[in-house]
């Protein structure tokens, strides 16, 4: 089994992420913590595999904590769970060593996906011989293989759809999107349909007075 410790201030996003765990198989919670104090004593004392840890605490950033257990060389991974989406931040967390960045609100596919393929590559590292360059290939090959996008979707196009919304200041629709990018609006749609899906994007459903709903779509 491996042992999971949450760092999440928010009670009921507390009980989803713990919810969230009990479905994945192979998991397991071996303590909470609600703030950044407690959470690196409790992870000092617990000593769990993998920390699910949240950016915004009452008492300290998510990443003081993560930089407090690379200093004092807690032997833990760190999935790092969070509503920030800027490039600075992103960048820090993976610097100091997270294995993964879940923005919020994210689906129990991503979460479960995060989980399993830290699984596999935890699998791989405990073998007690010394790795090859095919067997860390292997590894990482594993990492892009279960974060990759569906089949017949581009990757490309996925982060140019992705890097549009960003850049909006509020929400928009499928055709608007379609429009700014010069693509096929039923395209936009495929993608936002599995960015959505996938917890990445957020929709709106704006009801008129006649007609179908609209969807607008936001990061």
């Amino acid at each position: 089994m491996i042992n999971v410790f949450i760092v999440e201030d928010d009670p009921m996003v507390l009980e989803v992420n713990r919810g969230f765990l009990e479905k994945v198989s192979l998991f397991t919670l071996c303590g909470t913590a609600t703030n950044g104090t407690d959470a690196l004593a409790e992870i000092q004392a617990n000593k769990p595999d993998l920390v699910l840890l949240d950016m915004f605490l009452p008492d300290m950033s998510g990443l003081d904590v993560l930089k407090s257990i690379r200093n004092n060389e807690m032997k833990c991974d760190v999935i790092m769970i969070t509503a920030a989406r800027d490039t600075e931040t992103i960048q820090n967390v993976f610097r100091l060593g997270a294995v993964d960045y879940l923005v919020k609100p994210f689906r129990f596919d991503r979460f479960k996906t995060a989980l399993e393929t830290y699984q596999k590559m935890r699998r791989k590292l405990s073998d007690s011989a010394p790795l090859n360059q095919s067997d860390i290939d292997e590894m990482k090959q594993i990492q892009q293989r279960d974060q990759s996008v569906p089949k017949g979707l581009s990757e490309t196009t996925m982060k140019q759809i992705l890097l549009n919304l960003i850049d909006q200041t509020d929400p928009v629709t499928a055709e608007e999107l379609a429009k700014s990018l010069g693509m096929a609006r039923v395209t936009v749609r495929r993608y936002l349909d599995h960015l959505e899906q996938s917890g990445k994007i957020q929709v709106q459903v704006k009801y008129g007075s006649v007609g179908r709903p609209s969807h607008h779509y936001f990061m």
